[in-house]
């Protein structure tokens, strides 16, 4: 084990050595193996947004086993989906890829403003499909918030116990929040402060604008001059409010988008000290060879060989 992934490990003290092996299991695989960055493939897309809209301009991603051969021949850390979807594989490909069952899911046929996402699995289910981590969604800004900390409460307590890592989606959303606020970088710092409060040792956030949605928040900003012009510095601030850069924060790739703008992006988290990316639509929406070679080209990007 490099210095890199012992210091990484090292934040994590108070977590047995069965999730501290889990973390490090991540860290170790795939192409991105002992860097210490990550690149994750999600596809809870199906669930969250619908099959044809997640799918139909790749209908071969209708087949849960296509993400699993994805993830793995594209060299990703790891692959995270909920329980149906996992069910579906994890007997084929056991030990291939680490696997992130996802706990909890929102569906779009009650979009209600104030989400509250359905547990639709558990930490028993996670250890019965080999899984190295649960993941959770959290809505900070939602007035549904609180029982959303209290149950992720509860899952990470569980998961430490039984060895697994925890990751947490932190989307900032709600009736108080404006559309632009979601992203706003105050409110995208805290909402992956929040997470670290929580417990995760890995927290998943989108890409911060550089808008100031709090009103006591942006006194502080242009106080204290906090740098947030360009996205690399966002990305930092993020880092940093997240314990100082000691829990792992990757970055959401968000909808289909070109690939030049992702492979930008992907500069800017490196280059602000981010930890990686979790890539679901921008991979899995097109042919699978161009999909490989498109998260090989951001794994580069992480490792340094393409500048």
């Amino acid at each position: 084990m490099n210095a890199r992934i012992r210091d990484i490990l090292s934040w994590y003290g108070s977590d047995s050595a069965g999730t501290r092996a889990n973390i490090a299991r991540m860290l170790h695989h795939g192409r991105l193996a002992g860097t210490g960055k990550l690149v994750i493939l999600p596809v809870d897309q199906g669930f969250e947004h619908g099959p044809a809209r997640s799918f139909a301009s790749n209908p071969l991603g209708y087949n849960p086993l296509y993400h699993f051969e994805l993830a793995i021949q594209a060299g990703c850390n790891a692959y995270a989906a909920p329980l149906g979807s996992l069910e579906a594989g994890a007997h084929h490909f056991a030990g291939q890829v680490p696997l992130i069952l996802k706990l909890n899911n929102h569906d779009v046929l009650h979009d209600e403003k104030d989400p509250l996402p359905a547990v639709t699995g558990s930490v028993e289910e996670a250890l019965r499909l080999g899984c190295s981590a649960v993941g959770f969604t959290i809505y900070p800004g939602s007035s549904h918030c609180g029982h959303m900390y209290e149950q992720l409460r509860a899952i990470a307590e569980e998961a430490k116990q039984a060895g697994l890592a925890v990751v947490v989606w932190s989307y900032p959303r709600g009736s108080e929040l404006s559309k632009e606020g979601e992203t706003a970088i105050d409110v995208v710092a805290y909402a992956a402060h929040i997470a670290a409060q929580l417990g995760a040792h890995i927290i998943k956030v989108k890409l911060p604008t550089a808008h100031l949605e709090q009103a006591a928040a942006k006194k502080v900003y242009e106080t204290e001059q906090i740098p947030i012009k360009t996205l690399p510095e966002r990305v930092k601030h993020v880092v940093q409010s997240s314990f100082d850069g000691r829990r792992i924060v990757i970055f959401s790739g968000g909808a289909k988008s070109d690939d030049k703008s992702v492979f930008e992006e992907a500069r800017a988290i490196r280059d602000g000290g981010g930890f990686g990316s979790i890539i679901g639509r921008n991979s899995f929406q097109r042919p699978k060879a161009d999909a490989i070679k498109f998260l090989q080209t951001i794994m580069g990007i992480y490792s340094g060989d393409i500048p």
